[in-house]
């Protein structure tokens, strides 16, 4: 809004007027009105523009945040792996045949027992926390007409998963995987079943058992 100075009609005729003067003032208001206006204008939309960005900063700036706290919880979260052979002892040996019903194998020689959720003295896992698991177990045996070799992963004592050969000679192996969700407090173990037997050599580690935690839920 334009503000306009009002000239009385008398003063309009008096000799102390100068009316070129005075439009020129007004029209040096009138441009600085309309600089003004124009400044306010820019304002406006570079506070709008201000106004995006800083959005699109917290935005990002949420997503970080995020990403961190995914991070740090996966840095928080245990570490758990284990894997060992049958035996620790040199030479090759075989362990069983058992006949009185199915015989939890203990895998002496450690390789690895990150957590020490492994008990190399009874053979079995335990969960430390709730989670996805992934174990696998190798098998190896002197074959035989009359025995296989058989050994089944169990969680708790349930059947999970079973390693079986059998051929009348030379050597057999078989392996076999499974991922789980375990509670904590849950136990893998491996047993073998009766009548059949299982080899290894404390040098080359034939027949092996392994797990580890993929991640905790």
């Amino acid at each position: 809004m334009l503000n306009v100075w009002v000239i009385p009609a008398d003063e309009v005729l008096s000799p102390n007027i100068n009316l070129l003067e005075e439009l020129e003032k007004l029209t040096t208001m009138e441009k600085r009105m309309e600089s003004m206006e124009n400044e306010m204008e820019r304002l406006k939309i570079e506070n709008k523009e201000q106004a995006e960005e800083l959005m699109i900063l917290n935005k990002t700036a949420v997503g970080i945040n995020l990403k961190l706290d995914e991070l740090m919880k996966q840095n928080q979260a245990p570490k758990v792996a284990f894997s060992a052979s049958l035996l620790s002892s040199f030479g090759p040996q075989s362990v069983g045949p058992f006949h009185n019903g199915l015989h939890t194998l203990i895998y002496e020689y450690v390789f690895l027992n990150i957590g020490d959720a492994y008990d190399p003295n009874t053979g079995i896992f335990t969960a430390p926390v709730r989670g996805a698991y992934a174990f696998r177990v190798f098998s190896k045996a002197f074959g035989n007409p009359k025995r296989a070799v058989t050994a089944g992963l169990f969680k708790n004592d349930q059947h999970i998963i079973s390693t079986h050969g059998h051929q009348a000679s030379g050597f057999i192996s078989s392996s076999n995987g499974v991922s789980l969700l375990l509670e904590e407090g849950d136990q893998m173990k491996v047993k073998l079943y009766p009548g059949q037997w299982i080899f290894d050599d404390g040098e080359h580690h034939h027949s092996t058992f392994s797990g580890h935690l993929l991640f905790p839920m």
